[in-house]
């Protein structure tokens, strides 16, 4: 308890002579301290506001508006058309002031009002201009001069240097599309996966939604459009993600991997402080606004940073019929997790961050610790994988009073949370495929208990210097989360680096208090639900298969030489390969057989046709999707006006009720300037993925590394006999070879290794 003690700033004592009254001076002035860094921050996010509020104007551009105006009328001449004269003769204070000083105030209102009204008509412009979409229809490397004078004046009204969340207010609102298009591209997406009966039976039910049911609710939902900026965003969050029941351990969160080559450091503790160190760099040029708004890649299209707003400080609170976010403004700790024991480490003193020297000796006090856990805190973490309704019941029930409603309340309110982790994880070993399966595994969901799954991303140390990441998905989608991943990772190799001994770089302010242990009074009861709990939780975990590898006999540059898009490639090798695995023993025999040894000129480049074609599709959905076209979506939010009025869709019912087999997902690499792939290539992260969506299904998450490496994650479930990751990832490896061989004969057969690699996982 001496931490606790510690943090008091003064006792007092009422004795007979009176009240002895004891002051803690480093208390006081870690109170003063936190109070002016909160400060601090305050007036930074309002100088950010005014910024971001007069973007993409500036500041400085009102003085400039001022100064014209002034000087035209020391010219004679009235700019205003009359508007001064009008102004000046309703001020309130015009019988103190002299009439040059009249001319003057009300001159400097117009011209305010003049520029508030050129920033609204540039923002408006700026929202007309990025909702133009049929550049993205063009062929690459034939842009048309419509599209070539758009990118100029998007380059004009954008603005210069603009801060993180400078353009969230010009960003056009998510169109609603027509019910007929959504409709017709339903009925076209679906039409090859159904029978000649069941495609006209859907036929029918989409016609007869069209023509009735349709309209109704379209209106309720172009009227939240209008008013609305996103008319999705808050009902998918909402219904997908915060209602569900279920455990969101495998089922909802997902991971990212540490480099796939590289351990910059063997020492824990050191790799643990460079890595929080990193996160702090990170959050304060958040909390600055000093990223770089995100753009559509390779163009000047910039993406809503919203989902940014709620990284850090962010927790996911249980109900027992949905669930909420909530999110706090600022945190200078985070909680870990290690041994069965929960700390408070404060990352701050003074009001500076700690460095990565001071935060690795901190971290080393914990790895050193030898007190037990308590009686029920070492699977405390158990409650946040189980189902979502005991666990409601049993923060309202254990954890709403008291010593445990204190330190629930410091792990929630925590900048993020820290396991350090005592097994060993990574590529290595004698088998290293197989490690890289347990390195993903124990991402996904550990031991069940020894991840904080509600907080919005745990940071994950292990023994041997690796690290990972586990993050809570309905707060934010995965390329957000990857872009601070990319960053935490070059910081801490590229820029904050280690000593020759492995150790953190830089001093030890020895007066830091230790990190403080967090105390429970976990009754049976509570201990029960625990248990039971992690029953629900190891059974979810254990029935997890998964499976990682890298494909590296070629990358993007090959099939970019074949004039195909990498992503479109690699999305029909995944359903090539689901094909080959979950069709009928004929079919895949067949489809094997033509891919091999169709060595007839018109079978091959009807194949061939039919490749790109379908590359064609795949894209044209894409890009469809993009400019808020999509299909899901859309009849997803049909479907929740339905719910509200208490009308039933046979049409949407059916829809809205298909399983998704086959769920993927790329994560790219969006800062490419972090890291040197021709001088460092070793430097390469393996990715994330996360669990199957479907109980008989594939979850397949990929990312394409460089110009020569693809990186795939597989998950599907072992009590599905149907499902198999290494079965369906060899079918993945082959389907990428025979669609180069296909598309490009005169490229060179893989290696015998790479061949002998194929056929063991097939």
């Amino acid at each position: 308890m001496a931490e606790a003690h510690q943090a008091v700033a003064f006792q007092f004592t009422v004795t007979p002579e009176g009240i002895d009254l004891q002051l803690s001076h480093q208390a006081l002035t870690e109170i003063y301290l936190s109070g002016l860094r909160s400060w601090k921050k305050k007036l930074i996010r309002l100088k950010n506001g005014v910024i971001t509020g007069v973007y993409p104007a500036s500041p400085s551009s009102w003085l400039f508006v001022v100064i014209a105006i002034l000087a035209t009328m020391y010219m004679r001449s009235d700019p205003s058309m009359g508007l001064i004269a009008k102004i000046q003769e309703h001020l309130p204070v015009s019988q103190s002031l002299s009439a040059q000083c009249q001319t003057v105030v009300s001159a400097v209102l117009f011209s305010t009002l003049l520029w508030f009204s050129l920033i609204f008509t540039m923002r408006m412009c700026l929202k007309q201009l990025l909702s133009y979409h049929r550049w993205m229809f063009e062929q690459r490397g034939k842009m048309s001069n419509t599209t070539k004078v758009w990118v100029a004046l998007v380059r004009i009204f954008s603005g210069r240097q603009p801060l993180l969340y400078s353009y969230q207010g010009s960003l056009p609102n998510q169109p609603v599309p027509a019910v007929k298009d959504t409709v017709k591209r339903y009925l076209e997406s679906v039409r090859p996966l159904t029978t000649p009966d069941e495609f006209e039976r859907m036929t029918s039910l989409a016609t007869q939604f069209e023509s009735s049911l349709g309209n109704r609710l379209q209106w309720y939902l172009k009227l939240k459009a209008l008013w609305a900026s996103n008319y999705v965003s808050d009902w998918w969050e909402e219904y997908i993600y915060l209602r569900g029941r279920s455990p969101i351990m495998v089922n909802s969160n997902y991971y990212g991997m540490d480099f796939l080559y590289v351990t910059p450091t063997p020492i824990q503790a050191a790799r643990a402080g460079n890595t929080l160190h990193a996160f702090l760099m990170y959050r304060r040029k958040l909390n600055r606004e000093e990223l770089k708004p995100s753009r559509v890649p390779g163009t000047v299209i910039p993406l809503c940073a919203a989902q940014c707003e709620r990284m850090f400080n962010t927790t996911r609170t249980p109900g027992e019929e949905t669930d909420t976010v909530q999110h706090w403004q600022d945190s200078d700790y985070v909680a870990v997790y290690h041994r069965g024991r929960y700390f408070r480490l404060r990352m701050y003193s003074s009001s500076r961050p700690l460095s990565p020297r001071e935060i690795e000796s901190q971290l080393q006090r914990i790895l050193e610790d030898p007190s037990p856990p308590s009686p029920g805190e070492e699977k405390l973490g158990a409650l946040t994988a189980g189902d979502r309704i005991p666990w409601a019941k049993a923060r309202k029930e254990y954890f709403s009073l008291g010593v445990n409603k204190r330190s629930l309340d410091c792990i929630e309110k925590a900048a993020f949370f820290v396991t350090l982790d005592d097994d060993e994880q990574g590529m290595m070993g004698e088998d290293p495929a197989a490690s890289l399966d347990r390195y993903a595994k124990s991402l996904l969901h550990g031991k069940c208990y020894d991840r904080w799954f509600d907080k919005s991303f745990s940071v994950v140390i292990y023994k041997n210097g690796k690290i990972g990441l586990n993050a809570e998905h309905s707060w934010a989608d995965a390329p957000v989360v990857a872009h601070l991943w990319e960053y935490v990772l070059a910081t801490d190799s590229f820029q904050l680096g280690y000593n020759e001994e492995g150790h953190c770089k830089g001093e030890v302010d020895a007066s830091l208090p230790r990190p403080q242990r967090l105390s429970w009074d976990i009754t049976p009861e509570c201990q029960e639900q625990i248990s039971q709990s992690l029953a629900v939780a190891q059974a979810l975990a254990d029935d997890v298969d998964f499976h990682v590898f890298s494909f590296r006999d070629f990358g993007k540059g090959m099939i970019k030489k074949c004039r195909i898009s990498p992503d479109a490639y690699i999305q029909l090798a995944l359903q090539l390969a689901y094909y080959r695995v979950r069709g009928p023993l004929e079919a895949d025999m067949n489809i094997y057989t033509r891919t091999h040894t169709l060595v007839y000129f018109l079978g091959v480049e009807v194949c061939r046709r039919l490749l790109r074609h379908a590359s064609e599709k795949h894209q044209n959905l894409y890009k469809h999707a993009m400019t808020g076209a999509g299909i899901d979506r859309h009849l997803f939010c049909l479907y929740v006006v339905s719910k509200h009025l208490g009308v039933d869709s046979p049409f949407l019912k059916e829809v809205l009720s298909e399983p998704w087999h086959l769920s993927t997902s790329q994560t790219p690499v969006q800062q490419v300037e972090l890291f040197d792939m021709v001088n460092h290539p070793e430097y390469i992260s393996c990715g994330g993925g996360f669990g199957p969506v479907a109980d008989d299904g594939y979850g397949v998450s990929y990312i394409i590394m460089g110009e020569n490496m693809m990186n795939f994650h597989i998950s599907c479930k072992h009590s599905c006999p149907q499902t198999s990751s290494h079965k369906y990832g060899g079918q993945i490896r082959q389907a990428l070879l025979d669609m180069l061989q296909l598309l490009c004969p005169d490229q060179r057969e893989p290696s015998r290794s790479d061949q002998s690699q194929t056929k063991k996982d097939l």
